[in-house]
């Protein structure tokens, strides 16, 4: 039988590494209480840690998500402002060439109002190459190389910029939708005057009566004036069925009904073709033209050649605001999708948020739980130096004394 002998000094240590323990403990049980955390660092739950991890990283995407999508939010909503004010520029250019119309103004007066749509044009055309935060075209389509996009020719331009992920908008407008998709005439069949006309006679943009026969026209018709037996006539083609010519009546070619008003001349001429895609910058500057060019040499009005001009370039600039009203709604639509977008963020935000609580964090009954064996853990520690300060005592030195 063999007697194991405790020193003094072995006590000391153990009780000493006791206390380091619990002070340890101690020290762990706070720093997670007063986190409010279960995991801290990984070896305290390895598969709770990389859970809550993982949902860390998915929230980071999101937030990347997020940011990139309020970048282009703003954006798409800059260029739905600025395709505001090209509207209202439109509008009022629009106006002024109505004004040009009247029948007593001289050519000094619509010089005056060329000078007034020359500057409206400048100004379409500055909005028109506005650039975002980023320095590049609002309304470049794919088109990122070109400085000033429009007016180009529609060279370079692409057709919208698709979302590149799930969670993006494009970050740029359709230009070549907004801006070169015009079309001359009525959209399906434009009319030009003669410009050897002599007459005071214009027409209107007409009205497509026979889509089908409107649409399938390649060759161009022609209605000539005549004086047929003393009654000023008509003829399609050059054909030699005459009808006589009344002022402001519809007269059917090509499925289209085309009302000519004013009094022509014996000569004069207007031609009917299908329509062809026109820039609003290219319509606009027809218009000005027609305003500018508006008078006879001796100072009179060609009021024929004016009037015609004035109305086809109404028909073709109410065809460019349809399509930059189209491109608005687009734009619209966008910023709508970016809503539902970051709706459905703010939700996956939530959900993963709440995957990362309940990896590492202590729930409610966990947090009473933690406080209590905090409480416990003070207990032991205070116990275990109170017996560290008994066990200090003994000594054969203080046993003598």
């Amino acid at each position: 039988m063999s007697i194991t002998r405790l020193g003094t000094a072995n006590m000391y240590d153990r009780t000493i590494s006791n206390i380091s323990k619990q002070q340890a403990e101690l020290a762990s049980q706070m720093e997670h209480t007063t986190a409010g955390k279960r995991v801290l660092r990984a070896s305290d739950d390895p598969v709770a840690a990389a859970l809550a991890e993982r949902a860390r990283t998915r929230l980071d995407r999101i937030e990347t998500d997020k940011r990139m999508l309020d970048a282009q939010t703003a954006t798409v909503e800059y260029a739905e402002g600025t395709l505001g004010e090209i509207n209202s520029a439109v509008q009022e250019l629009r106006t002024l060439l109505v004004q040009a119309g009247n029948g007593t103004y001289n050519q000094t007066q619509r010089d005056t109002l060329v000078e007034q749509l020359t500057s409206l044009r400048a100004q379409i055309l500055k909005y028109s190459n506005r650039t975002d935060s980023n320095g590049l075209p609002l309304f470049r389509g794919l088109d990122t190389q070109a400085n000033t996009p429009f007016p180009n020719g529609g060279n370079g331009i692409q057709s919208g910029q698709p979302n590149s992920s799930e969670y993006t908008i494009t970050n740029s407008l359709d230009g070549a939708l907004a801006f070169f998709s015009g079309k001359t005439g009525n959209g399906v069949l434009a009319v030009d005057a003669n410009p050897a006309n002599q007459g005071k006679a214009h027409t209107d943009a007409g009205v497509i009566k026979d889509p089908a026969t409107a649409t399938a026209l390649t060759v161009p018709v022609t209605i000539s004036f005549h004086d047929d037996n003393g009654v000023l006539s008509y003829s399609l083609d050059g054909g030699t069925t005459m009808l006589p010519y009344k002022a402001g009546d519809a007269i059917d070619v090509a499925g289209m009904a085309l009302t000519i008003s004013g009094e022509p001349a014996v000569g004069d001429s207007f031609t009917v073709k299908p329509s062809e895609t026109i820039s609003v910058f290219d319509a606009i500057d027809r218009a000005i033209s027609t305003v500018r060019n508006g008078g006879n040499p001796d100072g009179s009005t060609n009021s024929g050649a004016l009037a015609h001009g004035i109305a086809q370039s109404l028909a073709e600039l109410d065809t460019a605001l349809n399509r930059i009203s189209t491109v608005r709604g687009v734009a619209g639509d966008l910023l709508n999708q970016a809503k539902r977008m970051n709706n459905t963020l703010d939700a996956r935000d939530e959900q993963v948020q709440a995957q990362r609580v309940a990896a590492e964090d202590y729930d409610s009954e966990g947090m009473v739980k933690a406080i209590a064996q905090l409480k416990t853990q003070e207990t032991a520690v205070s116990a275990a130096l109170q017996s560290y300060a008994s066990i200090q005592k003994l000594s054969l030195f203080d046993y003598i004394r």
